[in-house]
C-alpha cells in the first residue's frame, strides 16, 4: 500500500468518524488561583464541534484520492 492510498484511508475513516460523532471532547486544567504556596485549579470540559461539512469533504477527497491514485 503506498502512501497516497494509505492518506486516502486515514481520511475516509477520519470522515465517517466525523459524521458518526459530530465532534470530541477533552478537558482542560487551568489555575484559578495561585495565592503563595496554594494553588487551586478547575478542570473544564472543552467540546470541540466538527462541521458536517468538513466530515463530508473529508470523505470526498479520500474517495478521489483512491481513484485518481490507483491510475497511472
Amino acid at each position: 500500500m503506498n502512501s497516497l492510498k494509505l492518506v486516502a484511508v486515514v481520511l475516509i475513516a477520519a470522515g465517517v468518524l466525523a459524521l458518526v460523532y459530530g465532534g470530541f471532547s477533552y478537558t482542560k486544567e487551568t489555575t484559578a488561583v495561585k495565592l503563595g504556596p496554594l494553588e487551586l485549579s478547575v478542570k473544564e470540559k472543552e467540546t470541540v464541534n466538527v462541521p458536517l461539512w468538513a466530515g463530508v469533504g473529508a470523505i470526498v477527497v479520500g474517495g478521489l484520492l483512491l481513484v485518481v491514485g490507483g491510475k497511472k
